[in-house]
């Protein structure tokens, strides 16, 4: 099943597995053009690995174009600083969704990386990912502070979006709080180079690598 419905507090795009039964949930958050079809073809490829998969609309029906980044990023000071609460809205509908086994793990790609990290501060997410996370320096402290989650952190090393030396601050964050995790950072590779719909930015040797990284890391996690 393939539909646009209403989870907590928010709408979104909903994948599941064929047949019936009790599953594990992604959540698959978007890059900061917002709920794309780039995002939803994400939730499809989860459903076909047998996962619930929900793509959250944090735009509320706004979408900015590929490549319009001023679009962007009005769009994400508008719904940005309130996105983690429809988050932990989305969070809670699941564990009480009857097709959801009450194991739920996050992803997300550029502004969705640094929410999924956000969303394993407040709520106890079995598994997070995070898709070169713009902007997650900022809440280092609370990842410091809080984060009980496994991290997959994926990066490539020719991404200037993220400052010189944040990815390697992260992963030395992780060491300290004793998380279960693997950072990797990708060579020739830069920001969204999982963006297999953009030929401009994507990298397929680094893609198919992070997907089978990731399909590895929700399957321990969530199974």
């Amino acid at each position: 099943m393939n539909n646009l419905i209403q989870l907590g507090s928010i709408n979104g795009y909903i994948a599941t597995p064929n047949g019936n039964g009790h599953w594990p949930a992604v959540i698959v958050i978007q890059e900061w053009w917002g709920l794309d079809a780039q995002t939803k073809s994400i939730a499809d490829r989860f459903a076909q690995e047998g996962y619930l998969a929900f793509a959250p609309d944090l735009y509320h029906g706004e979408l900015a174009q590929l490549g319009d980044g001023d679009t962007a990023m009005k769009l994400v000071q508008k719904y940005g600083p309130n996105a983690y609460l429809d988050l932990q809205s989305l969070f809670d509908a699941l564990m009480s969704h009857p097709d959801c086994n009450g194991k739920i793990g996050s992803i997300g790609f550029c502004f969705g990386g640094r929410m999924s990290l956000t969303l394993g501060i407040s709520r106890p997410l079995n598994a997070i990912c995070t898709f070169y996370g713009g902007g997650m320096q900022t809440i280092f402290d609370q990842l410091r502070t809080n984060l009980k989650a496994p991290v997959l952190g994926l990066f490539g090393d020719a991404d200037v979006s993220i400052p010189a030396g944040t990815v390697e601050e992260f992963e030395k964050l992780l060491d300290e709080v004793g998380v279960e995790h693997e950072v990797i950072m990708y060579p020739n590779s830069g920001h969204a180079f999982f963006r297999d719909s953009d030929p401009q930015v994507y990298i397929p040797d680094a893609s198919k690598d992070a997907w089978e990284r990731v399909n590895k890391f929700f399957h321990k996690h969530l199974n």
